[in-house]
Order: C-alpha cells, then structure tokens, then sequence
C-alpha cells in the first residue's frame, strides 16, 4: 500500500505542482507586457488570463500532494520524523505564499485588463493599474520563492535526513 500511495504522491507532485509552478514563473513576464499594452494586446491578456487559470485549477489539485504525503507517511511510519515535519512546514509556507501573494498579485493585473478592456470586475475599485504594477514588481521574487520551497521540500523527500533505509 506505501508503494501505491508513493507512486500516487510523486505523480500528483509532477503533474500537480509543476504546471504552477511553470505558469507562476512565467506570469510577470506576460502581464508586464500585456499592461505596457505593447504588440497584440487581445493575445497578450488571453495568456495572461490562461496562466492565471492555470495557477488556480492545478493549485486546487495540488491539495492531493500533501494529502497524498501524509498517508505515505502514515503507511510508513515517519510521521514524526524531523524532516518529515520541516517538508510539512515548508509546504504550508509555498501554499501561503501561493494563496496569500501570487494569486491575489495575478487577480489584480487580470482585474486591470478587465477594466481597461471595458468590462470591470464586480470587485475592481479605481486604482487597479497602480495596485496592478506594484504587485507586480513583487511577483516575481514570490515566484520565485514559492518555486524555492517546493525544490527544498523535494530535496528533503529524496535525501530524508536521518533516514534508516541506506538510500
């Protein structure tokens, strides 16, 4: 049964948490040039809004991963193992830093081409472009920091510090 839910885990890993983490990577890029207006501006905000779409759809499967995990370490018996518990903190600060800074940075530049393509978010106020751009200029180390968590919760999957198995 560990294997199963191992295999179950990393699989939900890969195809879960690696389409976020690519679109949140490259969402600043495109929303700064879909908010500088440049080039084909239709073109730029539908990708902008499909990586934002992207982000919240493979955010809410990503739920699996870590649920996924704590029955591996149930069928294991490493639920108290040190390293088990930094990998859980480490998750609960990447999805903090997904929900809390990413997604509402994202909805805001979406809200801004919404409201400059004329049709305005129910909950889109005046200064949307300022909140927008100064979102913005943090996104991409929130990216990136987000991107940083889930690789140091990898490394402690595969290293298991203290880990008895020899591997």
């Amino acid at each position: 049964m560990a294997k199963f839910l191992l295999s179950l885990h990393v699989l939900a890993s890969v195809l879960c948490i690696g389409p976020v983490a690519v679109a949140v990577s490259m969402f600043p890029r495109r929303a700064a040039a879909a908010l500088a207006g440049g080039g084909d501006l239709p073109a730029a905000g539908a990708s902008v809004r499909m990586l934002h779409r992207i982000t919240q759809v493979y955010a809410l499967a990503g739920i699996a991963v870590p649920l996924l995990g704590v029955g591996v370490a149930q069928a294991m018996g490493v639920l108290g193992q040190s390293w088990l518990i930094a990998s859980i903190v480490l998750t609960a600060l990447s999805a903090a830093a997904l929900l809390l800074l990413v997604v509402p940075a994202q909805q805001s530049v979406i809200d801004t081409l919404d409201a400059e393509a004329g049709t305005p978010a129910p909950h889109s106020r005046g200064d949307d472009r300022e909140r927008a751009t100064r979102g913005l200029k943090l996104l991409p180390m929130t990216a990136g920091v987000f991107n940083l968590l889930w690789a140091v919760v990898v490394v402690l999957m595969v290293i298991r510090p203290g880990s008895t198995t020899g591997a």
